[in-house]
């Protein structure tokens, strides 16, 4: 080896060991259990490699002031938005939504195709995506009660069945189970007790996770919205939703097709407080909750099912973003651009 080679070599592994970082293929880690210091980690890794395609912006704090972080992927002036972990239990949906994030900015820095789409949609629609909306309930849920104070961690135990394991924790840090505070079909919920789940709270909107959401979604009034939760491979598009039913039902079907999920068919009794009702009912758009993974009772779904759930889910969100443009389009915009919104993508 010449001295020349010698001394690129040495830079090369100085540089390596310097910043490991650079030498990684995918930032966002899918084969460890998800915390929310992976998930700071793995933001902090996305805005050094994509800096020019994505903005990274907290839209407020849980209850224990963590951050609650959203990401904009794209130019467009339209969104969609996408939703994970609303439920400490549920945090693979987080490595699912970040996973996809990641997937999409590179496909769109490099402008190459996500599936049979081409990520120029992006610079019309943009994806906003949110990963973990719950992320005391995450950290509770993977047993790190160290960082809550004392006094709390009392309250969470005894909210817990004075258990000392918080795997089946679904709640916020307060015993709110977050897909139960929002406005629509809250008054028929029943439980009135702070909980590891189900818990409504005492009004809607009270937890100041889901006044963060509800204030970001009014902020950017997407076309239609995403909840991610496990599990049971099932989709849930319906509440009050009657005067759009096929609308929204095409693009259910859609999502059914590319996951192989089926379509959920609520009971007649059931009630809402969910998000996904609250975003039909108030802005008469399409909405879908997402359950992902096989049944695994209460507690997280094992890592070892991601790998096939990405597959079912890679291509949900470059869809909805096409789809929605579509369906939203004015008549007379449509029929003047006629087909030049190309959705295919050239090979």
């Amino acid at each position: 080896m010449d001295d020349m080679v010698r001394k690129k070599t040495l830079c090369l592994v100085v540089l390596l060991f310097l910043f490991p970082f650079q030498a990684k293929a995918m930032a966002v880690h899918t084969n460890q259990k998800y915390e929310y210091k992976v998930l700071v980690e793995d933001l902090l890794q996305l805005r050094w490699k994509y800096g020019k395609e994505i903005r990274i912006q907290p839209i407020g704090s849980s209850h224990a002031g963590r951050k609650i972080w959203a990401v904009k992927l794209g130019r467009g002036k339209k969104n969609i938005v996408i939703i994970g972990s609303h439920h400490g239990r549920e945090w693979i949906t987080s490595m699912l939504v970040m996973n996809m994030l990641e997937t999409y900015a590179d496909a769109y820095r490099r402008k190459t195709c996500i599936g049979p789409f081409s990520t120029s949609q992006l610079d019309r629609v943009s994806i906003w995506f949110v990963p973990m909306l719950n992320p005391d309930g995450v950290t509770i849920q993977q047993n790190h009660l160290r960082l809550f104070p004392e006094f709390q961690r009392q309250w969470l135990s005894k909210m817990n069945g004075n258990e000392t394991d918080f795997t089946r924790w679904k709640a916020n840090g307060l015993g709110v189970d977050l897909n139960r505070q929002y406005p629509s079909g809250w008054k028929e919920i029943s439980e009135t007790q702070p909980s590891y789940r189900f818990y409504k709270g005492k009004k809607p909107l009270e937890s100041d996770e889901v006044k963060a959401i509800t204030d970001f979604v009014e902020k950017i009034k997407p076309l239609t919205a995403i909840a991610y939760h496990s599990a049971g491979r099932e989709i849930y598009w319906q509440f009050h939703n009657d005067e759009n039913f096929e609308r929204d039902r095409f693009l259910a079907n859609k999502i059914a097709k590319l996951t192989g999920y089926k379509l959920g068919v609520p009971p007649k009794k059931s009630v809402g407080g969910g998000f996904t009702d609250w975003f039909i009912t108030t802005y008469r758009k399409p909405s879908f909750t997402i359950e992902i993974s096989y049944l695994v009772g209460e507690r997280n779904p094992p890592i070892s099912v991601f790998k096939e759930e990405w597959k079912r889910n890679k291509l949900v969100g470059i869809t909805l973003a096409h789809e929605a443009e579509k369906l939203f389009m004015e008549k007379h915009t449509l029929s003047k651009r006629g087909n030049t919104i190309k959705n295919k993508c050239k090979r």
